[in-house]
């Protein structure tokens, strides 16, 4: 990004941002989104980011994601998981199919309760 931001105008970084950088960061991202090695490609995409806006390496980011349209790596993984439960919402049950009883949750997804750590964590 640093050999080709002298010579390219705002608007292509972020096209060339969202065709290589993102791209890759979106792909599989329910999957391993809310993994600890996320954090390595969340520093890489402000990273990323700062060079894109000129800014130096302790500048906040907090501001530039606004500016560029973008969201940052958590966000996107929130954003993520909504989309694939609206696209598969016939995959999963509701609390009334599970049980009768009328709560103030029974129109709530069913969540299966397990035990093993590593499950409770993941999509």
């Amino acid at each position: 990004m640093r050999l080709v931001k002298p010579y390219v105008i705002a608007n292509t970084l972020k096209v060339i941002y969202c065709s290589y950088f993102h791209s890759i960061m979106a792909y599989g991202l329910i999957f391993w989104g809310n993994s600890p090695n996320s954090i390595k490609i969340c520093r890489l995409q402000k990273k990323t980011i700062r060079i894109m806006m000129g800014c130096r390496s302790i500048d906040s980011c907090r501001k530039l994601f606004p500016n560029l349209e973008i969201l940052p790596l958590p966000s996107q993984y929130i954003l993520s998981l909504l989309l694939f439960m609206i696209r598969n919402k016939n995959q999963f049950q509701v609390n009334s199919e599970i049980h009768q009883i009328n709560t103030r949750q029974h129109a709530n997804l069913y969540q299966p309760s397990v035990n093993a750590t590593k499950y409770q964590n993941t999509v």
